[in-house]
């Protein structure tokens, strides 16, 4: 593991009092710092609404999006048993793991993965949302790894709290509902600049990330733009960042 880099990490993590915080891309550095750092090959996180319902706000790649969505359309997976319980949900053997979540487990090993740990997003009796890590290879996932992700969500969750509290004013739904709304811009720039470019979508949203973050704008602004036409597609692409290969 990068001490340097698990230490600049946090840092990041816990400056969340700048005026143009970013709430998306916050959390999208969380579950992409975790898949970097720790023995894990994928992540997803989910946020609680303001009607407490869980919604997908990041993912590390397009696979692991599909099937967060997966477990939430049918209401059943590791996620929901963490954000539901606020403790530690897992299995080491997915190929075991029928009985506890059948239609997830099924979906789960047939996207190649072996092995998952859902960490709530807690602090006290507030439960925000969960972390899932999904594992190539089965086996419990290394002592050192999970407390390091269970840091990181605590920091995470710490952040967005105190966000809340010293701006009073914004109340956290309100501020996760906006970065839901957000969310679903940014899925229809995705899709967009990937059909126009003719890249796949984990391509097409690390050239999206990479021009927001080049030109110091919030990835929901970049998203709009794209969609409105203010931006061209083809000035994307040189601003993508390296990610793992995208899972066939």
């Amino acid at each position: 593991m990068d001490g340097d880099r698990l230490v600049e990490t946090f840092v990041g993590l816990a400056d969340t009092l700048v005026d143009d915080f970013d709430v998306i891309d916050f959390l999208h550095m969380l579950v992409d710092r975790c898949v970097e750092l720790l023995d894990v090959d994928a992540a997803g996180l989910l946020l609680a609404d303001q009607r407490g319902r869980l919604q997908l706000i990041a993912s590390s790649n397009e696979q692991v999006r599909l099937l967060e969505l997966f477990q939430l359309q049918n209401d059943e997976g590791p996620c929901l048993d963490a954000f539901a319980a606020g403790v530690r949900v897992g299995h080491p053997d997915l190929a075991n793991a029928g009985r506890q979540w059948p239609r997830f487990t099924a979906a789960a090993t047939d996207a190649g993965f072996a092995a998952v740990d859902a960490v709530p997003m807690r602090l006290r009796s507030e439960v925000i949302g969960a972390l899932n890590l999904f594992r190539d290879q089965a086996g419990e996932l290394d002592a050192v790894a999970l407390r390091t992700a269970t840091a990181l969500v605590d920091i995470a969750t710490i952040g967005l709290l105190q966000h809340r509290s010293i701006h009073h004013h914004q109340v956290l739904t309100e501020q996760l509902q906006a970065a839901l709304n957000s969310r679903v811009i940014v899925e229809q720039a995705k899709g967009l600049v990937a059909e126009r470019l003719g890249v796949d979508m984990d391509t097409a949203f690390a050239a999206l990330r990479g021009h927001a973050r080049g030109h110091n704008l919030k990835l929901s602004h970049v998203a709009r733009g794209v969609i409105a036409g203010d931006i061209d597609t083809a000035e994307l692409l040189g601003t993508t960042t390296t990610s793992k290969p995208v899972r066939r």
